[in-house]
């Protein structure tokens, strides 16, 4: 059956089906070109099923692409929707810079939630395409919902007036890169999260379709990481960084420790009052730490200068901003935040120093606790998640917490502690210092 797709490059035409394209690649083939742009503009339309698509990113999972196929993938899945353009937005009379940051997924990982507000305060505008959870990451289109009336669900039109008015929007991809938004779901309940063309053809192309001057990645190391090694995070970081260029958009990405948690608490609703510590100029040393160096990154891209981001914290200003948002989204930000109706608290067996927290033990538990999906469509719970009372290097005495588990389903209590068993220790003494910032890459 002959085939036809249609993008910036013209027409293409071609026998294919799904059976041989997925044979190619599980084979270790090379995908063509036009082989990739079939089966994305395909699977958009439906001519692919789900299972077949899974067949195929199971066998990219396992044998992997080459940088041109992983740049063709990206751009079959910008291809597949709408690319939005805020160059004619002005702000008294000048150009109104957009910038934007992704992070690759981690645990505890909110930084989002301060980071749009702090760079609204300080002039420029982010135009931020989020997601949802994937695997044992959560994602901060759940986060952000567990506000009471929070909508992700933003026109174009209302994502443009945002932007002139408050700086900041933080919506779901809608007509951007749909490919990417079927894909996305599926990876999340077919074990094939963990792949660096997977990952990053989904980031870039989300983040080139939405129409920002300029990027920010922040790229995970660790445990608690999709890509556990430094050496594969590097390669992703220069991947994306050189997919941001080919499409002209300046990019840079920064590689961070995701061996911990980040902050103290984990789970949607949790992670966002956590976040609004931090906007109230207090929270986690570290979240503040990466909010901060980020904003910094983004506003040299922006080419915003004499403006600090920890002042916006201090000064109340990111704060406004945040209440804007989530005004202008439908949410209340004076309403109280869900939290699990059942909970399980971890005491010290022993005193002595709070040693490693394991991030990927964490991110399973919380996962384990109803915070993330199962299935394709499964409604997360808002308020399930654990809160961590000692963090490493702290003193512990016996029988203080170490850990509160938060859930709505009872039963769900005793899978995530076998998750989190055996992944936390007590010292002697202080375990050593990580640097939050590994590297830069430009």
């Amino acid at each position: 059956m002959t085939q036809f797709t249609f993008d910036a490059r013209g027409p293409v035409s071609r026998r294919y089906d799904a059976p041989t394209v997925i044979r190619t690649k599980r084979d270790g083939g090379r995908l063509s070109d036009a082989a990739i742009d079939w089966v994305i503009d395909g699977y958009t339309h439906g001519r692919v099923a789900d299972e077949q698509m899974s067949a195929l990113l199971m066998a990219i999972f396992l044998r992997g692409m080459d940088r041109a196929e992983i740049a063709r993938w990206t751009s079959a899945m910008i291809a597949s929707g709408v690319r939005l353009d805020f160059g004619d937005l002005r702000r008294d009379g000048k150009p109104l810079p957009t910038v934007d940051k992704h992070s690759t997924g981690g645990v505890g990982d909110k930084i989002t939630i301060p980071l749009v507000p702090v760079i609204a305060a300080c002039g420029a505008a982010v135009p931020q395409a989020a997601g949802r959870g994937l695997g044992h990451t959560g994602g901060t289109l759940d986060k952000l919902e567990s506000i009471p009336g929070f909508t992700a669900e933003l026109s174009n039109a209302q994502v443009r007036q945002q932007l002139s008015e408050i700086g900041a929007a933080i919506f779901a991809a809608g007509e951007l890169a749909p490919a990417d938004r079927k894909i996305y779901a599926l990876r999340d309940v077919t074990a094939t999260t963990e792949s660096l063309p997977l990952i990053a053809s989904s980031v870039m192309s989300k983040k080139l379709a939405e129409g920002a001057d300029s990027l920010v990645l922040d790229v995970k190391v660790g445990r608690g990481a999709f890509l556990k090694t430094e050496a594969e995070s590097r390669d992703l970081a220069a991947t994306m960084v050189e997919l941001g260029r080919a499409h002209g958009v300046p990019t840079r990405a920064l590689l961070t420790d995701m061996n911990l948690p980040l902050g103290r608490t984990v789970g949607n609703a949790l992670e966002v009052a956590e976040s609004l510590e931090v906007l109230a100029g207090g929270g986690p040393a570290d979240v503040v730490e990466l909010t901060v160096r980020l904003a910094a990154e983004m506003l040299d891209l922006a080419g915003i200068d004499g403006c600090d981001p920890a002042q916006t914290l201090q000064d109340g200003t990111a704060m406004d901003r945040f209440r804007a948002l989530v005004s202008a989204q439908g949410g209340d930000p004076q309403a109280s935040l869900p939290i699990g109706a059942h909970s399980e608290t971890v005491t010290a067996p022993a005193g002595g120093t709070m040693g490693d927290i394991d991030a990927m033990a964490v991110g399973l538990a919380v996962w384990r606790l109803g915070a993330g999906r199962a299935s394709q469509g499964e409604r997360v719970q808002f308020g399930a998640g654990i809160r961590i009372h000692r963090r490493p290097g702290e003193p512990v005495a016996a029988g203080e917490p170490l850990f509160t588990l938060y859930t709505d389903t009872p039963d769900r209590i005793p899978g995530a502690m076998a998750e989190l068993d055996g992944g936390w220790s007590l010292s002697p003494v202080c375990p050593p210092a990580r640097p939050l910032i590994i590297d830069r890459i430009v």
